[in-house]
């Protein structure tokens, strides 16, 4: 039995690179489908957001030149393109989808509002929402955190290849110190990277606790679905 009915799940874009350092691992992302699947037959319903970062990031493209604006857009195309594979691999494994996007851009994908995803949910299809906010400035765990607000979801799941919130970057410092959980002013105070501060802040503001976990670890959806503590949990006092 899953521990939460709506989820939104936020994937990075760097970890659909796998082992190749670029692009898209056809690997990673058919054992990301075939976790999502899984987590779907426990009856959860899941909105995902998925980064850019393997494609393009709009931030790092302003220091080498480009404008900023334009390369926040830049970044919104790549979500974009990230979603419809994810989505191309979901198809694969048989599981109903949508591709929402923030921006027009019929027929790649229909135009995102809140009533339209929360019906497709309803009706049991994983909805995809790309194009980030639709917004330069804002990045996409920002984008995450508005359409888990707007979706109502109970937690917002955040995969990375780390699995938790530590007192450093676990990956430079292996004296680091895993949090089982941690509130959103420690997470503030400590200076800690667990998403930008605007996405962490609407989170803190709506209420809206973040479980940060391994996705790429194949079967830890499935296992923090089912209550198995192994990441770490962000929350309000």
């Amino acid at each position: 039995m899953a521990t939460f009915k709506r989820i939104l799940l936020k994937l990075s874009g760097e970890s659909l690179m796998g082992e190749q350092g670029y692009g898209i691992d056809v690997k990673r992302l058919n054992e990301y489908a075939a976790q999502i699947k899984e987590a779907a037959a426990m009856g959860v319903q899941i909105g995902i957001v998925i980064g850019g970062g393997n494609i393009f990031r709009g931030l790092s493209g302003a220091g080498k030149g480009f404008d900023r604006v334009k390369g926040d857009q830049m970044g919104m195309c790549a979500t974009v393109i990230n979603s419809l594979a994810l989505s191309s691999a979901l198809d694969a494994a048989g599981v109903k989808n949508r591709v929402l996007t923030a921006i027009r851009m019929e027929p790649i994908g229909e135009f995102y509002t809140k009533w339209k995803a929360i019906e497709a949910l309803e009706r049991g299809e994983i909805v995809i929402m790309s194009g980030g906010t639709g917004n330069p400035y804002f990045t996409t765990d920002t984008g995450s955190s508005l359409r888990a607000v707007e979706i109502e979801a109970d937690v917002m799941m955040k995969g990375t290849r780390v699995d938790g919130v530590y007192t450093a970057d676990p990956e430079k410092d292996p004296s680091a110190v895993k949090f089982h959980d941690i509130s959103f002013d420690e997470v503030y105070n400590r200076g800690l990277k667990v998403m930008d501060l605007t996405a962490t802040a609407m989170c803190k503001e709506n209420n809206l606790p973040i479980y940060v976990f391994n996705m790429d670890v194949y079967g830890n959806l499935k296992r923090v679905l089912e209550g198995e503590e192994i990441g770490t949990l962000v929350h309000n006092a």
